[in-house]
């Protein structure tokens, strides 16, 4: 009994390696869904570009959104999209350097959504200038702006980090655990 109380909360490298793997998996497959998706909207589906309902709620469109979250920061200059990529790449490498050092791997997965979602709307931005949006929620009316599955799944990564946040920190590795 005294053996195991010394080894409780002790991380072995594994789980970090453990908690990677699920962080790069989350981010390939939030990357992977997203340009597949963005890819058959824009070939097959909206050629033409119409609305298309699904249900009294829900319509597919297109939509290419040259700023960042809801448009702003919309802007028609040539730059705006290296900008704009140039920002959300740091972002990634500071959230890839996150899944480095944190050994939970459901919160590693959160950041790899986070990261997957923001390098699809890279690719988009540097692709096409633009983020391509085709999810479009409405009610009496109202319409959320558009959206893709990049931006969901970065959503779903932030939702899953406030959710998983509350419970056990993250735990640097120290030099006594490493090998």
């Amino acid at each position: 009994m005294a053996e195991r109380a010394t080894t409780v909360g002790v991380h072995r490298p594994s789980s970090l390696r453990l908690a990677w793997a699920w962080g790069a998996a989350a981010a390939l497959l939030a990357l992977a869904l997203d340009q597949a998706t963005k890819w058959w909207v824009l070939t097959a589906l909206m050629d033409p570009p119409r609305i298309i309902p699904v249900a009294p709620f829900f319509n597919l469109v297109l939509w290419h959104n040259r700023g960042v979250s809801f448009g702003l920061l919309s802007a028609d200059h040539p730059a705006t999209p290296w900008l704009l990529s140039t920002l959300a790449l740091a972002i990634v490498a500071g959230l890839v350097i996150w899944m480095t050092r944190d050994r939970r791997p459901g919160m590693a997965a959160a950041v790899g959504l986070i990261a997957g979602g923001a390098l699809g709307n890279v690719v988009d931005r540097l692709r096409h200038g633009a983020v391509t949006d085709f999810l479009d929620f409405h009610a009496a009316g109202y319409h959320w702006p558009a959206f893709n599955l990049a931006d969901t799944a970065i959503f779903l990564g932030v939702a899953l980090l406030v959710v998983g946040g509350r419970g056990e920190p993250a735990r640097a590795p120290s030099s006594a655990t490493q090998s």
